[in-house]
């Protein structure tokens, strides 16, 4: 090296630092290999993006290591010259000088960077003083951290929905096998699973948008997933409650029969009561729902996943048979209640009329029997009858008015 050599103090201030930087260097490289990102990548067969990340990562890392064991040999060497002489003289703090100051690490060939070999040169070791050395760690070091806390960063958020998927998996299978028989779907998500599983583990950065994991096919399969498993506890319920299900269908079916001859009765009576009335078509599904519940009440061979979807679709139905059986025999009642709210009203009338001084009315008397004769005259003409109504009412009003006056 140029220039004087170190004091002793300088010598001494130099190394005290320059082994607390080699400690410091040891400890980040070392946390660097147990990064959970640096394990995943180490302990791998990949393919694709990722395994050419992990040959960089690979690469960048013998270099390091390579360029920190011989950094850390000339310090260790400049310790030990200097504990061997307390008191230095010239030449060993020139030795010392040259150690910590100047180009004391040789490169070997193989890490001399490209850009700096020539073509006839005979093949030399490039030298680079500690500092230098710690100056080309420094890039490789935050290369590899980049590369590393990229990949853990896609890796875990793929890993853990891959748990999350395959947990709901094992839960759907365990469903499955104690139910018995066979479901397409669940194969089906099943054969995705182990394709993108593959994927995930051999070479996550292919799954990677923007730098971020992209877990739409776990998503898909892990919804599907879910929906088996919902479809399998359905079953399951059945199974241990199969009996109590079949007695509450038959409950419905009982009740739909009822509704239904309610509706016929009620249809047979305003036919007899009410002139040319306007009905609903008369609900008829309790014969073929019970053909059904006789179906499902002896299970076949499809398992009692497949079981589950037909009872629930016949709970649907049958509950939906009884609604509308229900409501269609209201809305046929609903005409002769209409025949019993004119006739009320009427009778409200003509007390209002003889409230107000005109019982003797002699024309609305007449106005009033025709409008009775309407209501109690089988078939009920509803129409006219609710016109003959309003008439009587207007006139009882006009009279009114005129008292007033």
């Amino acid at each position: 090296m140029t220039g004087p050599p170190m004091s002793r103090e300088e010598v001494d201030r130099t190394l005290a630092r320059l082994r607390d930087e080699k400690e410091r260097i040891a400890a980040a490289l070392l946390e660097l290999e147990s990064h959970q990102g640096y394990q995943l990548l180490e302990g791998a067969t990949l393919t694709g993006e990722t395994r050419r990340v992990q040959s960089g990562v690979r690469s960048r890392m013998a270099s390091l290591w390579t360029l920190f064991d011989l950094y850390g040999r000339v310090v260790d060497a400049a310790g030990e010259l200097r504990a061997r002489h307390p008191r230095p003289g010239q030449a060993q703090l020139a030795e010392l000088s040259r150690l910590l100051a100047g180009p004391s690490v040789e490169l070997p060939v193989r890490e001399v960077p490209l850009e700096r070999r020539t073509l006839l040169a005979v093949p030399s070791g490039e030298r680079l003083t500690l500092r230098a050395a710690v100056d080309r760690m420094t890039p490789l070091y935050e290369e590899v951290a980049r590369s590393v806390a990229a990949l853990d960063a896609v890796w875990s958020t793929l890993l853990s929905r891959l748990a999350e998927v395959e947990a709901e998996r094992r839960t759907a299978a365990g469903l499955l096998e104690s139910l018995g028989g066979a479901d397409p779907e669940f194969d089906r998500l099943c054969e995705e699973l182990e394709s993108v599983a593959a994927v995930v583990r051999a070479d996550p950065l292919a799954l990677a948008r923007d730098g971020r994991a992209d877990t739409a096919r776990l998503d898909a399969v892990l919804t599907g997933l879910a929906g088996v498993r919902r479809r399998l506890e359905e079953a399951e319920r059945l199974r241990d409650g199969f009996a109590d299900r079949i007695r509450g269908i038959s409950a419905v079916l009982e009740s739909l029969r009822e509704a239904e001859a309610e509706a016929r009765a009620v249809r047979d009576e305003v036919l007899a009561k009410i002139a040319s009335p306007v009905l609903p078509d008369l609900p008829d599904m309790a014969a073929g729902l019970a053909d059904r519940l006789a179906a499902v009440a002896a299970p076949g061979r499809g398992g009692w996943h497949d079981l589950a979807e037909r009872v629930a679709g016949l709970e649907r139905a049958a509950a939906a048979a009884l609604e509308r059986a229900r409501e269609a025999a209201g809305v046929i009642r609903g005409l002769l209640d209409r025949r019993e709210e004119l006739r009320g009203r009427l009778e409200a009338y003509r007390v209002k009329a003889a409230r107000l001084g005109h019982a003797e009315d002699a024309e609305l008397a007449r106005i009033y029997e025709q409008a009775r004769e309407l209501l109690w005259t089988s078939p009920c003409d509803l129409r006219s009858a609710t016109v003959s109504l309003s008439g009587y009412q207007r006139a009882i009003m006009a009279r009114a008015k005129g008292a007033q006056r």
